[in-house]
């Protein structure tokens, strides 16, 4: 968004004993009694306007939620006066009337309500215009701080108006627009963890909030109409005055304005460049390295036919993050590792973009090296070169600010890019670490550039199309030409949950065929592994961190298993629409070979033999050194301060069959294997568990836990409500004919008590070895 010299603020004016800043509305700041209030002229009342808040300063934790740079809802809103009362009314843009009556809108406008979110007293007037004292509604809670932090389980807060003032170096007034921030202080009484590890005095939780009132923009922009396979966001309402036979849905995309200055020219500049600027607060090489990445995207609105339409540039120092007028990547600090995300202030009415915020945990970046220095074990010296281990992070930054600014073009997911050759950024990509012979090859771990799936959205998108051109028949070619290329393509509902039915569309993974690619980082993680040790722990660390540099080498399978166990009872399908151009793909199970051999690696994933490390290895990792502790990367230990690879494979295997035996999962199976006999049977499945994991004659401390766990996971199953009625029949049966092997076992007394538990289910309907399984560390965000 290009800065135009109609946005440059007026200074404050001494007036009395206040400050004036006129702009799009007007503040008045009362220093005696540190007030702000709002002068509005009376062409303003009634008249709607853009309303935004915002987290300028947050407090500092992945989970609690509440990060620096935060948006908040982005509300039309108008000043209603009632005698001596301003009234902030949010209308309710959900439901609407686009019909030319005003009697049809008025009716839609009575039927729905509205929301009024602050109440003023006028306390002076002229001719020309309205003040009222903004300040309580400046200093109130409107982000939602108390009650995430209640949600959190971090104590009850509320706003503590005597230790909160505003800011005046952020409270500042454009021509189009006015902006006004305050420290805001919580005070509480601490009960989480959370805000006690990130706060001085937890009782007391001091952020800043802000304020937007933002012009509408002007009618000139045209919604682009959206469809399922655009590879964007949806942003919809319900038009009432939709016609009976028509959907009452209104589909559009989000997306910045981008016109070209020479519309039928094959390539042109832009009337006014999308600009992002970043955080002038990151260190080098993080800055490069994110402004490179975020640079991708002028690739890709050159192939839809501009030059130089999107730029990256370093925020002035006297800009302020929050100012609409600026898209922004911002570097956030937080006490561990968490997301990154892309928001933005989007138009209610229309889906146009008018601002873009990314924010990038700068904890993430250290996850990538961690995963890097473990696979290779560098450490032989003192002054090692991890060189090629940072380049592998940095090359992760880059990808990671284009996937987040990627959001806030309004493009969505793609989560089956991994599957077409890494044609997209908006993929979430494990790192492509391979084996060249007994080397680890770092160089090719992510796809620098960006991918063509990404071009075609931006064509979709942000194609200008000259006058007379038909832009519904152009989207149209361009979704079918795109189809026909081979891409794939699915987001959020279809890939973040592993139970989910998609057979492509995965998180963290690599290559066309789940089942090859599992097989490839198994090798890799046992290769790794057996190199793991001494030197996987750099010079002068304590020898126990040697636990968390191992983590993500021992569960570096965890990723792959979300695609892997989806091949079992999985569905190929796409998104589409019915038109007289486009045929969609028939919706069909993922045939019995690939379903079969996808159970036996989950069954492998979860066995004694994928999950015991080397009487060598353990021996080197002590209990943890005095002066350090375990933290959430930590694997999880039911023996105190000792590393437990018991529990450590426990986790794993629990995962696992978590995934495998999921209600939704089993349902699927018996489904398809009843229309197919070919397909594996819930019977199957249930039995290859039981044969490979519970009865077993292993006697390992791990495989004992995994016995145990696969019980325990299994009653979870039957216990669960969605489970289908013939589907927990057949696992019931499968626990009979278990209880009769065990019946004929020699292990006792292990078989007598087992058989008593089983009988206690058979009584009570309730399983009474239930094992509150420890979790994995955490795997995402990469």
């Amino acid at each position: 968004m290009a800065l135009v010299s109609i946005f440059s603020s007026t200074a404050f004016a001494q007036q009395a004993s206040k400050q004036v800043q006129e702009g799009f509305v007007d503040i008045v700041y009362d220093g005696e009694n540190d007030a702000v209030h709002l002068r509005i002229d009376n062409s303003q009342l009634n008249k709607e306007m853009l309303f935004q808040s915002s987290l300028p300063r947050g407090i500092g934790s992945n989970d609690i939620g509440l990060d620096r740079g935060q948006l908040g809802d982005t509300r039309i809103v108008k000043f209603v006066r009632f005698g001596n009362k301003i009234l902030l009314q949010q209308v309710n843009t959900e439901y609407r009337a686009s019909s030319s009556n005003l009697a049809e809108r008025l009716s839609i406008d009575e039927a729905f309500a509205d929301s009024v979110i602050a109440g003023f007293t006028i306390s002076e007037q002229s001719k020309n215009s309205i003040s009222f004292d903004y300040t309580d509604f400046l200093l109130s809670d409107i982000h939602g701080i108390g009650e995430r932090l209640s949600a959190s389980g971090q104590g009850g807060y509320s706003v503590d108006k005597s230790r909160s003032g505003i800011y005046l170096s952020r409270t500042k007034a454009f021509v189009k627009n006015t902006e006004l921030e305050a420290l805001v202080t919580f005070a509480g009484a601490p009960k989480g963890q959370y805000i006690k590890d990130v706060t001085p005095d937890a009782k007391s939780v001091t952020v800043h909030l802000h304020h937007s009132f933002i012009e509408l923009p002007d009618n000139n922009y045209t919604p682009r109409e959206f469809h399922p396979f655009s590879g964007f966001w949806k942003h919809s309402f319900k038009d009432y005055s939709a016609p009976i036979q028509s959907d009452m849905e209104v589909r559009y995309i989000p997306r910045h304005r981008l016109q070209k200055k020479e519309p039928t020219a094959e390539i042109s500049e832009a009337v006014e460049p999308i600009v992002y600027y970043l955080d002038p607060g990151i260190p080098e090489p993080v800055m490069t390295a994110l402004r490179e990445g975020a640079l991708w995207w002028n690739d890709a609105f050159a192939a839809a036919g501009y030059k130089d339409a999107f730029q990256v540039k370093v925020l002035p120092e006297d800009a302020d993050p929050m100012d609409v007028r600026y898209n922004v990547i911002q570097w956030v600090h937080r006490a561990t590792r968490g997301w990154s995300y892309g928001s933005s202030v989007i138009d209610p009415r229309t889906g146009e973009i008018i601002k873009g915020h990314v924010t990038l945990g700068s904890l993430r970046v250290r996850q990538d090296y961690l995963i890097a220095l473990g696979l290779t074990s560098p450490f032989d010296s003192e002054n090692a070169d991890t060189s090629a281990q940072l380049n592998l992070a940095l090359d992760r930054i880059r990808q990671l600010s284009a996937h987040e600014v990627g959001h806030t073009i309004g493009i969505a997911h793609n989560f089956a890019a991994s599957e077409n050759n890494r044609a997209s950024v908006m993929d979430y990509p494990h790192p492509l670490v391979t084996l060249d012979g007994d080397t680890v090859n770092l160089q090719n771990a992510y796809d620098k550039g960006i991918g063509d799936w990404d071009k075609y959205v931006v064509t979709y998108g942000y194609q200008d199309f000259p006058e007379g051109v038909d832009e519904s028949a152009e989207l149209q070619s361009l979704v079918a030409d795109a189809k026909d290329a081979g891409f794939l393509y699915k987001s959020d509902p279809d890939a973040r949950i592993p139970k989910r039915a998609s057979s492509d569309g995965h998180l963290w993974d690599n290559g066309a065929d789940p089942i090859e690619e599992f097989k490839r980082v198994s090798e890799l993680r046992d290769f790794a592994l057996s190199n793991f040790g001494i030197n996987s722990l750099p010079f002068n660390e304590a020898y126990s961190q040697l636990e968390e540099r191992l983590v993500p080498i021992y569960y570096a399978h965890r990723y792959q298993l979300d695609a892997l166990v989806k091949q079992i009872s999985g569905l190929q399908y796409d998104y589409a629409v019915k038109s007289s151009w486009e045929v969609p793909r028939k919706v069909e199970p993922v045939d019995a070979d690939t379903q079969r051999e996808a159970l036996d690696l989950m069954l492998l994933s979860a066995s004694p033999d994928y999950l015991s490390l080397s009487p060598e290895l353990l021996s080197l990792i002590p209990p943890k050194a005095y002066g350090f502790s375990r933290n959430r990367e930590s694997m999880g230990s039911r023996m105190g301060i000792a590393f437990d690879p018991v529990t450590a494979a426990e986790s794993a295997a629990a995962y696992s069959l978590n995934v495998l035996l999921s209600a939704e999962r089993l349902n699927r199976v018996a489904y398809q294997h009843s229309i197919d006999s070919e397909i594996p049977s819930v019977s199957e499945i249930v039995s290859k568990v039981f044969a490979q994991l519970i009865d077993t004659s292993a006697d390992s401390a791990i495989a004992e836990r995994i016995r145990l766990v696969a019980l325990s996971v299994f009653f979870d199953t039957l216990s669960n409500d969605i489970l289908a009625p013939e589907v927990k029949l057949t696992m019931q049966s499968q626990l009979m004919e278990y209880q009769n092997e065990l019946s004929k076992s020699k292990r006792e007394p292990e078989a007598r008590v087992m058989n008593r538990h089983i009988q206690h289910y058979w009584d009570h309907g309730k399983w009474p070895l239930s094992i509150k399984l420890i979790p994995l560390p955490p795997g995402s965000p990469i």
